[in-house]
């Protein structure tokens, strides 16, 4: 698996200024990989008892044989990881309350670029590193996959995402989790978070929710923030290019309108 160098955060001691409600159930934080998993795993850790999160790894299917002890029923546990769907996934997580988190695949390819190519990423891609690829040679990459070295956006939101849906999960889009983390003082953000943790079972916001949202989504906290990931080089657009967005749309059509984010490029 690859190695994922990031620097420690102080959660879990900001944790203890709050208090906490224990969970009845287990709950797991599933995500497509590089959609803002940090932001959901740190925002929903101010909301639950230190004790009960489950840090060991991120889940995911190669490893989940060895972690099944953090969908417990009779000892609850935060969890998060990239878990694919699957048949050993399915029962792992039957009684588990699922909060499944994605991403605009358009923006997606950039941060998966964008990550790939940062010293905080270490894998079998170093030899793209130091501009040895073009921006636009790498986004395709990100689209269409690298033979033997890295699966294509499909295969990704197929297995990671589409798959899951229907299935009694708690859908999350990262816009709209971010913009909502970033201005907590609105009623729309009010609403967003109590479904958001009534879904995880937490129960009715606490009074300081906003607060403990403020903690959470400290981007400096998030070791795999833009700002904050080692060894960046490469300068990529902050918006996909249009011709790349139909490729998205040629890689995988039909994938962005399922996931509620419209129909294609302008």
């Amino acid at each position: 698996m690859p190695l994922i160098r990031m620097h420690a955060d102080n959660l879990d001691a900001r944790n203890t200024e709050f208090d906490q409600q224990p969970l009845a159930r287990p709950v797991f934080l599933n995500s497509v990989p590089k959609s803002g998993t940090h932001l959901l795993r740190n925002v929903m850790r101010m909301f639950v008892p230190v004790e009960q999160h489950y840090p060991a790894a991120f889940i995911q299917h190669p490893i989940l044989a060895q972690h099944r002890k953090a969908f417990d029923a009779e000892a609850p546990k935060l969890s998060w990881g990239h878990l694919l769907f699957s048949d050993l996934s399915a029962i792992a997580l039957k009684g588990v309350r699922h909060i499944l988190l994605v991403r605009d695949p358009y923006d997606w390819v950039i941060a998966r670029a964008r990550f790939f190519l940062s010293d905080t990423f270490q894998a079998n891609l170093e030899h793209l590193k130091k501009d040895a690829v073009s921006v636009e040679d790498m986004l395709n990459m990100m689209i269409f996959g690298i033979p033997g070295k890295a699966p294509t956006l499909s295969e990704i939101y197929t297995h990671n995402a589409v798959s899951w849906l229907g299935t009694g999960i708690h859908l999350v889009r990262y816009e709209e989790l971010a913009v909502h983390c970033g201005d907590p003082d609105t009623l729309d953000a009010h609403a967003y978070f109590a479904r958001l943790l009534d879904a995880a079972g937490v129960g009715e916001l606490p009074e300081d929710w906003r607060d403990r949202v403020r903690v959470g989504a400290d981007r400096g906290q998030s070791g795999t923030a833009r700002e904050n990931l080692a060894g960046r080089s490469t300068t990529f657009p902050d918006t996909l290019p249009d011709t790349q967005k139909r490729l998205v749309d040629y890689a995988a059509p039909g994938l962005r309108a399922l996931l509620g984010y419209g129909t294609g490029p302008v």
